[in-house]
């Protein structure tokens, strides 16, 4: 009996030790995308008219002669001398068209002034072509602007809220042409990764081959190659679908990001410090670890691992003090220090003294 209980005990042990993902799981299509599966920009130049005298000037010899050019084409001649453009300005129009948009969909469009013109609020925009880089026409836009902002003014005193020369036209262009698109090359289909790391990569081909078998591989950390199944080959779409749903354990590297200008500080759970003692000012800042093992009750459902039990002390001038025991992190360290009335520049000062030392486990972006 004693026998048995001791194998028991020792396959408990074991298993506890297997290794396991302890960040939650997402699906693979929240973390890569399909390669070839792209948007493309478009741009188009175009007039913007109903202005109520918030237009361009008659300086601006662009607007002078797109006008112009507009009414000949209705058989209206009219030299730039004779016009007005009070009421009327010149745009750039630019737009996004997303993957597989077929003729007749309509897209947002962003309309911006180029002249001087002070607002664009009432302004309906003339029908535009929008091109792409090769310089064919893929939508045409028009119609009214919805302009997020105001700008008033009289007796040389003015009131503008947010930027009344850029609007936006809801629906406004309608796709004339389809751009191809493929996905697939030589029977392989890609994924892109939207943060590169060779850890995540190698746990979406491990998650794909965990469904289909060994048909995927991460050929650098941004890209994963798949052989699809030949019982797909005639509906990629669903082997596409079925992909993007599993489930995947993404890694990232620890990293602390801070704005100087508005003191935030935001941090990823994986950051660790090492033992240290840093001194800012009035401040004082101490970190000790122990390191212990945390064994489990017999025959109970808990497992044996190291636990490092780490204090962290902030010691103010005049004599403010706080413990925070059991605690390896940058949160248990800005939070000791916002305890004590250290400012946001203290603490980022510290945090920058801390990976200056080594001992901040952390890449430390300053934006």
């Amino acid at each position: 009996m004693r026998k048995f209980l001791a194998v028991l005990v020792l396959i408990v042990v074991c298993c506890s030790m297997l290794p396991v993902y302890a960040a939650p799981s997402t699906r693979i299509k929240d973390v890569a995308k399909v390669q070839g599966v792209r948007s493309n920009q478009l741009i188009g130049y175009g007039l913007v008219s109903g202005l109520n005298g918030t237009g361009d000037g008659t300086k601006i010899i662009e607007t002078l002669q797109s006008i112009a050019s507009m009414l000949k084409s209705f058989g209206v001649n009219i030299t730039t001398a004779q016009m007005q453009t009070k009421n009327i300005a010149a745009v750039m129009v630019t737009a996004d068209l997303p993957p597989f948009a077929k003729p007749g969909d309509t897209i947002d469009m962003n309309v911006s002034s180029i002249g001087d013109a002070k607002s664009l609020q009432g302004g309906v925009l003339l029908q535009t072509p929008l091109k792409a880089a090769n310089g064919a026409v893929y939508a045409v836009g028009q119609g009214t602007l919805a302009v997020g902002g105001y700008s008033v003014g009289s007796g040389g005193s003015s009131v503008q809220k947010n930027f009344p020369n850029v609007a936006r036209v809801p629906g406004g262009a309608i796709v004339e042409r389809e751009v191809p698109m493929t996905f697939t090359t030589n029977g392989e289909l890609r994924l892109s990764l939207s943060q590169p790391d060779f850890t995540t990569a190698t746990r979406i081909a491990e998650s794909i081959e965990g469904k289909f078998g060994y048909i995927a591989s991460a050929k650098d950390p941004g890209t994963v190659v798949i052989n699809i199944p030949a019982e797909y080959e005639s509906n990629v779409v669903a082997f596409v679908s079925a992909i993007e749903d599993l489930p995947v354990y993404p890694d990232s590297v620890a990293k602390i990001v801070i704005n100087e200008r508005t003191g935030t500080i935001v941090m990823g759970t994986n950051v660790t410090i090492d033992e240290v003692a840093v001194a800012q000012g009035g401040l004082t800042v101490k970190i000790e670890r122990n390191n212990d093992v945390s064994q489990p009750a017999p025959f109970s459902n808990g497992t044996t691992a190291p636990v490092s039990n780490t204090t962290v002390n902030a010691n103010e001038k005049d004599g403010h003090l706080i413990v925070l025991p059991e605690a390896s992190s940058v949160g248990d360290v800005v939070g000791a220090l916002n305890a004590v009335g250290a400012t946001p520049q203290d603490i980022i000062s510290i945090l920058q003294a801390m990976k200056a030392a080594g001992a901040l486990h952390a890449d430390l972006q300053i934006i």
